[in-house]
């Protein structure tokens, strides 16, 4: 393809969401695609991935964002910017509740960076990858994207909703420069084709990894932590969507800025089904489409993690034309593919 295509800068490429985004980005669109990730928590096969799954070759700068020096340098190889998503962040919860100022030095240096590299290029259109960790413990439900924050309940939580605030005043006060901050609920899943997916590099932290490697007895046992929360079975409720479903909304995101439809400089959805599942249903999900028990007990609860929380995403269907394409079992169903695709990897 040749370079008089416009790019999109995509940071934290070799991850999880990030990966899938491109991938979407490649099926739907005809844009360069330059990733940003210098594999701190992921890893380069993930381009021999994406090549086989789109049959496309992605280049990627391997710069550590939070160094500006570095960052201007490695962008110089970038031509015709005209968008960056921005996944590049550290996710876990009890990390950021064991470690909060690699947190806070990671997530907000890295985003001021890639703003200033935003106005120095003059790249208009930005999207933010966010998180509905941001709502924290909700007195009503489901969430809108006017429902206020209540306190963050981990540093993680922290950083997101001060980098939202951080890319709102800079849109406010920044001339013909138009984000989207996407508030992802429980991102779960694998590509349909199982050829990619989520890879903790160390033990993960997220559910669904936790529940395909302990059935493929990586893990000796999963803990659910808590059954004693006042839900309909005691355990924890989230709203978890498909990889793919977030991916193809980063795609209009990107659309509906570049093609100027957003009503204002700076827009929020939250992307997640509209359905609360808990812990234990979600366990139930997996058994029934890899038909096998798994060998979970329940444990105390942890710190740091919200009781109930699901998305209305009235707003996001209206304005992005966007609908969920994937149920429950789906999302399960390409997880246990993907972790059976890494068993024959080895």
């Amino acid at each position: 393809m040749s370079n008089q295509n416009p790019t999109i800068i995509v940071t934290g490429g070799a991850g999880y969401i990030g990966s899938h985004t491109i991938i979407e980005l490649l099926k739907q669109t005809d844009y360069n695609i330059v990733s940003i990730d210098n594999y701190s928590n992921s890893t380069s096969k993930t381009f021999e991935r994406i090549q086989a799954i789109t049959g496309r070759e992605v280049k990627n700068l391997n710069v550590d964002i939070c160094n500006l020096e570095a960052l201007e340098l490695a962008i110089e190889q970038v031509k015709n910017p005209i968008g960056i998503i921005h996944f590049a962040a550290f996710k876990s919860v009890p990390q950021s509740v064991a470690d909060p100022l690699l947190y806070y030095h990671n997530n907000i240096a890295s985003l001021v960076n890639i703003l200033k590299i935003s106005k120095a290029l003059e790249i208009s259109n930005f999207i933010f990858s966010s998180s509905c960790s941001v709502y924290g413990n909700v007195e009503s439900l489901p969430v809108t994207e006017q429902t206020p924050f209540s306190k963050a309940e981990s540093p993680y939580a922290h950083t997101k909703q001060m980098g939202e605030e951080i890319v709102e005043n800079y849109t406010k006060f920044s001339s013909g420069f138009n984000s989207v901050l996407l508030r992802y609920f429980n991102p779960v899943g694998a590509h349909p084709t199982g050829f990619n997916g989520e890879l903790p590099r160390n033990r993960p932290d997220n559910l669904v990894p936790y529940i395909t490697q302990t059935a493929a007895g990586i893990l000796q046992q999963l803990t659910v932590f808590g059954d004693d929360y006042n839900t309909r079975d005691g355990s924890c409720i989230r709203d978890y969507i498909h990889v793919s479903d977030i991916a193809d909304a980063h795609v209009k995101a990107l659309n509906y800025l570049i093609e100027n439809k957003q009503k204002a400089q700076n827009t929020i959805f939250n992307l997640g089904t509209g359905e609360g599942v808990s812990v234990l249903e979600a366990i139930r999900s997996f058994e029934k489409v890899a038909q096998q028990k798994l060998n979970y007990k329940i444990g105390p609860r942890r710190a740091g993690d919200v009781i109930s929380i699901y998305a209305n995403n009235d707003l996001v269907k209206r304005e992005l034309n966007w609908e969920p394409k994937y149920n429950l079992d789906d999302m399960m169903l390409s997880a246990w593919k993907w972790q059976m695709h890494l068993k024959e990897e080895q």
